[in-house]
């Protein structure tokens, strides 16, 4: 399963790396497929990595090309170690901006510590996280980071573009999830059983009050409000359950 994410996640990325590319205005120098001259001299031990004639990058191969991208983009990051999703978010990201920060674009989102290296902390937080939540927030990391880039005018678009094509393969690919954390759910503060216990005591006081019971605590509170407004959170609570569920 691991290694068919792998050839899926290299598709897409491949897919907007184009082959021979040598723009004047790119740092990277002369690229094909996405492998850039001084990455291929690295690959083939080539030092210092300007020896590597630039003829060379014309001519790489698409074995070759995967064999890097696969040592040292998808292994670095543990990308087959990820769910489906989040491991084409961190992948792509590791080629177009490094491994390492989009290691630590992963770490920030996961909430872990963030030392750009992917260990059981980082991949046990991942298999339990919500991944299209990470999944966004790792290509809003990504966006951000791009932006703030002197090249932005330049590549922008089409980093722009990428992104978007990423984020909308990576979200399609995730696993569906079902669970909502307590902390995204609407006007949480009525959720619980002291919702009922409120209501109740309300209720119980405006009854006590028709009674001719007069309770000092709840002075000037009338008694048919106190029973009105006990069953409105009662009804109101039981809505918003419903609705809850139904999200």
């Amino acid at each position: 399963m691991a290694d068919g994410r792998f050839e899926t996640c290299l598709a897409h990325v491949l897919r907007h790396e184009g082959g021979y590319i040598d723009h004047p205005a790119d740092p990277g120098g002369a690229t094909n497929m996405g492998i850039t001259h001084k990455t291929l001299a690295r690959w083939r031990q080539v030092s210092p990595w300007w020896n590597l004639p630039k003829s060379a990058i014309k001519t790489l191969s698409h074995g070759e090309a995967g064999l890097i991208y696969r040592a040292l983009y998808w292994n670095s990051c543990r990308a087959g170690d990820l769910p489906p999703g989040m491991d084409l978010a961190v992948f792509d990201f590791a080629v177009n901006s490094g491994p390492d920060r989009a290691i630590r674009a992963l770490q920030g989102q996961l909430g872990v510590v963030v030392d750009g290296q992917v260990g059981p902390l980082t991949l046990a937080s991942a298999t339990k996280a919500d991944v299209p939540r990470v999944i966004n927030g790792i290509c809003d990391r990504r966006l951000g980071f791009l932006r703030a880039l002197a090249t932005f005018p330049t590549f922008g678009r089409g980093w722009t573009s990428r992104v978007t094509a990423v984020r909308a393969a990576a979200l399609a690919a995730a696993p569906a999830t079902h669970s909502t954390s307590r902390g995204d759910r609407p006007m949480d503060v009525l959720a619980g059983y002291k919702t009922y216990i409120v209501a109740a005591f309300m209720l119980l006081a405006g009854l006590a009050q028709i009674a001719g019971v007069d309770l000092p605590a709840l002075e000037g509170g009338a008694a048919g409000n106190l029973v009105l407004e006990a069953l409105a959170i009662l009804f109101l609570r039981r809505g918003l359950k419903g609705d809850i569920g139904k999200a």
